[in-house]
């Protein structure tokens, strides 16, 4: 299975810390994120990987460059972002006919890969996404799912002031090739995979439920969270 790890974002929430540096390559506990995505995919013979990038470009070419992993990733520039899904229409060829991994690579997350990839390949008839979950203890914060008795997503709460539970979206996704047939049909070169795709899916949408770690980097709080998550695991 090949993988699309989106790390093009500019991080307007870290700064200043973003000023300088991607926001796919802030440490945390010494180990730039982008590494823990790749470290983790190689590991489970997901590859070859594709990296989109836009900010800071040259700094994230030149940690690939100078990794362990530059034999089984490639790059993409993207002088205007396409949008998350923009990104994988444009690079249909790299994927072939087979289903691909979607992360967000701006999310530090530890979950059994195989056990996703098992979980996509015996769902529900009709499922075309298998999408990882999680836990969040901020529920109003993000984008809270619905599912039925099997499973299946059957509604979206996106960042509601009075959610209904914190079963949350954790912007993982492993999709079925017939998802480019959709994305030719808008029509268009800008995509976003939340808006524009998600709602689209609804009812075959099914998912695989990460209760061992994941955390959105998406403010400086929870920056210095994983930090601290990440030196806790160190020491046990």
């Amino acid at each position: 299975m090949r993988a699309l790890l989106l790390a093009a974002g500019t991080g307007t929430r870290l700064r200043p810390l973003t000023d300088t540096i991607p926001k796919c390559l802030v440490p945390i506990h010494g180990k730039p994120l982008l590494g823990y995505w790749l470290s983790m995919l190689h590991d489970a013979g997901v590859h070859p990987i594709l990296v989109n990038l836009h900010y800071l470009a040259d700094m994230v070419r030149a940690y690939i460059e100078n990794s362990g992993f530059r034999q089984i990733v490639s790059t993409v520039y993207e002088e205007n972002l396409l949008g998350t899904a923009g990104t994988l229409l444009r690079n249909r060829a790299f994927f072939g006919r087979d289903p691909l991994m979607l992360v967000h690579a701006d999310n530090l997350s530890r979950f059994d890969v195989h056990a996703f990839i098992e979980s996509h390949r015996t769902r529900p008839p009709g499922c075309e996404i298998t999408m990882m979950t999680f836990r969040t203890p901020t529920p109003e914060s993000c984008g809270i799912v619905e599912l039925d008795e099997r499973g299946v997503v059957k509604a979206f709460h996106e960042k509601v002031p009075e959610p209904l539970g914190n079963l949350a979206n954790g912007a993982v996704y492993i999709l079925e090739p017939s998802i480019f047939r959709f994305l030719e049909r808008l029509g268009k070169e800008a995509i976003d995979f939340s808006t524009e795709v998600l709602p689209h899916y609804v009812g075959r949408i099914f998912t695989f439920h990460n209760d061992v770690y994941h955390r959105d980097i998406g403010t400086m709080e929870s920056y210095e969270a994983a930090n601290r998550d990440e030196g806790s695991c160190a020491k046990s």
